[in-house]
This record gives C-alpha cells, sequence and structure tokens, in this order.
C-alpha cells in the first residue's frame, strides 16, 4: 500500500481537526443557543475532539503523522494512562455536579418543556462523547503498542 506524501499527511490532518471542529460547533449549538451560564464548554469540546481523534488514531493510524514515529507512540503510551483517569475523573465531576446541584442547575432558566428537553440533549450529549472518549483513550495505547511492534517485526503500520 503506497503512503501518503508529507504534504498530503498535513492536508488529511487539517481535514480531520476542521471535521472534528465542525462536528463540536453543531453538537454544540443548541447548547449555546439556549443555555446561559453553561458550566462545562471546555470539558464537553474536549470530550468531543479526544474521542474523534482518538477513534481516528485507532483506526486510522496508518494515514496519520504518528505512523512512523517510535518515540512519538512510546510517550503517548505512558501518557495515555493519566489523561484517561483525567478523563474518568472529569465524567465524574459532571456527574457530581448533576447530582448536588440538580439538572436544573444546567437549564434552569427556559421554560418547563424546553428545560426538560435541553436537559436530556445535554446530559446524552455529554454522556455519549464522555464515555466514548474514556472508551477510546483507554484503547489507543493498546492500538499504539500493537503498532510498534509491526513496525519492529514486520515493518507495517
Amino acid at each position: 500500500m503506497q503512503t501518503l506524501s508529507p504534504k498530503q499527511l498535513i492536508l488529511v490532518e487539517l481535514l480531520w481537526w476542521l471535521l472534528t471542529a465542525l462536528l463540536a460547533a453543531l453538537v454544540l449549538l443548541p447548547i449555546y443557543l439556549q443555555v446561559q451560564n453553561y458550566p462545562f464548554w471546555t470539558m464537553n469540546i474536549l470530550f468531543i475532539v479526544v474521542f474523534v481523534t482518538c477513534t481516528r488514531f485507532i483506526f486510522l493510524l496508518r494515514f496519520t503523522f504518528l505512523a512512523n514515529r517510535f518515540w512519538w507512540k512510546f510517550a503517548l503510551i505512558f501518557l495515555s494512562i493519566p489523561f484517561v483517569f483525567f478523563l474518568i475523573q472529569e465524567l465524574n465531576g459532571f456527574q457530581t455536579y448533576l447530582d448536588e446541584q440538580g439538572v436544573e442547575a444546567v437549564a434552569g432558566l427556559l421554560p418547563l418543556k424546553q428545560q426538560e428537553a435541553m436537559i436530556n440533549y445535554i446530559y446524552n450529549e455529554f454522556l455519549l462523547f464522555a464515555v466514548g472518549a474514556i472508551i477510546s483513550a483507554f484503547v489507543f495505547p493498546f492500538r499504539l503498542a500493537v503498532s510498534i511492534w509491526r513496525v519492529r517485526n514486520r515493518n507495517q503500520v
């Protein structure tokens, strides 16, 4: 299989980051338009970015800049461990906030019918991307280890 040139790798990487930003914007647009003082913007964006990026690296590692970079993969394997715990801690912080403040604290200024719909949307969207990010960040170092092994022993990514 033909590998991509460095210029093509950069273009593909930029395209993926653009698609990730577009996905994050589309998913978070309803929250932005209806909810004031949403306290989880940063974590919500991080979960979406981690989910898309780690999933992309798991399945399309051959077409990324990491494909033939041993030391980067090696470092990312060990950096993934505390990062997964951080993601779990942030999901727990979201759950704790909802338990202590109540779900109305997230969308309390909306009319009752809209409030219920928005709370369901926020909860399900946050949970989807948080759990997806945690699972993909957990699998990611194993994929990197397999890639390192393949490059060392079979010269494949």
